[in-house]
């Protein structure tokens, strides 16, 4: 299986967090507040990513978003996408004719893309010591398969909500890891609505 579709397919059933933090979290109102406040205050955004493993294997690429619901990602030179629309995340391999599906509020990426992201009833702030870094994990009582889901953010006076989101891993019912670093983030540009369509993969035979 190709290190791109197993994120791909950890991206369904897990969670986000951009670093290992203590188990143990404390509610912080005024921070979930700014993380509301961010999350929907993004229109859009766009960023270049780098995606690593727990075993040291990376790849690189840009993301588009747009809330509600929409989501690009897109690997070296497009021969690989993740790209969620219509209430689907789809993973489409064009090297090797592949395609799958899931359904997008399934997935952790749902928070970030819902038009009202509940996010005092499913995130605890977690203890840091860097004071300029926010850490959030998010985890759904109702939906355990889901993993957990950790949100790191740098704060900034200048971004959405105060804050600007840093990364991402993803954390199965296993505990494997995949993570994602943001760089050059830009929020509320202009995005084309046609980002988030795609060709469908010709199978080989």
């Amino acid at each position: 299986m190709s290190f791109t579709l197993s994120f791909a397919r950890a991206l369904v059933p897990v969670a986000i967090v951009a670093a290992a933090v203590p188990a143990a979290a404390a509610d912080n109102s005024a921070d979930l507040a700014k993380v509301q406040a961010h999350i929907t205050s993004v229109d859009t955004m766009t960023a270049n990513f780098v995606q690593s493993d727990s075993k040291n294997r990376s790849a690189a690429g840009t993301l588009q978003l747009k809330r509600p619901g929409r989501i690009r990602f897109q690997y070296g030179s497009g021969d690989l996408l993740l790209v969620g629309a219509r209430g689907k995340l789809v993973y489409l391999d064009y090297q090797v004719g592949q395609k799958s599906s899931w359904d997008l509020d399934k997935t952790p990426l749902g928070l970030l893309l819902s038009a009202n992201p509940d996010v005092k009833r499913i995130a605890r702030v977690q203890p840091n010591k860097d004071a300029r870094i926010l850490v959030v994990r998010a985890h759904d009582g109702n939906h355990p398969e889901f993993g957990s889901l950790i949100l790191a953010f740098l704060r900034s006076p200048s971004a959405p909500g105060g804050l600007q989101l840093y990364g991402w891993t993803a954390i199965d019912a296993q505990n494997k890891r995949t993570t994602v670093k943001l760089s050059n983030v830009r929020y509320n540009v202009a995005v084309p609505d046609n980002a988030f369509t795609f060709a469908e993969p010709k199978k080989r035979r």
